[in-house]
């Protein structure tokens, strides 16, 4: 682990000071937990977004699939 400085607002901190989790397991791990979250959050979101506009335009599934297009319901975008 490498220390960091970040700075909170002093409402933001003593709000944390005051969570039982954040007394419990330190406020570094709950903070190194929160970016964890975040990354993941993020990562999953580029994914998403891969997905987006890799199947953006495609008006049918392919001569594979040809027929099953209309045995489900696709989701609104």
């Amino acid at each position: 682990m490498k220390p960091i400085q970040v700075a909170l607002d002093e409402t933001i901190l003593a709000e944390l000071d005051k969570d039982e989790d954040v007394r419990r397991l330190g406020l570094s791990a709950v903070l190194t937990r929160l970016v964890r979250e975040f990354l993941a959050r993020k990562r999953e979101h580029a994914v998403d977004e891969q997905y987006r506009r890799g199947y953006t335009g495609f008006d049918h599934l392919g001569p594979e699939f040809e027929g099953w297009e209309e045995m489900g319901e696709w989701p609104e975008t």
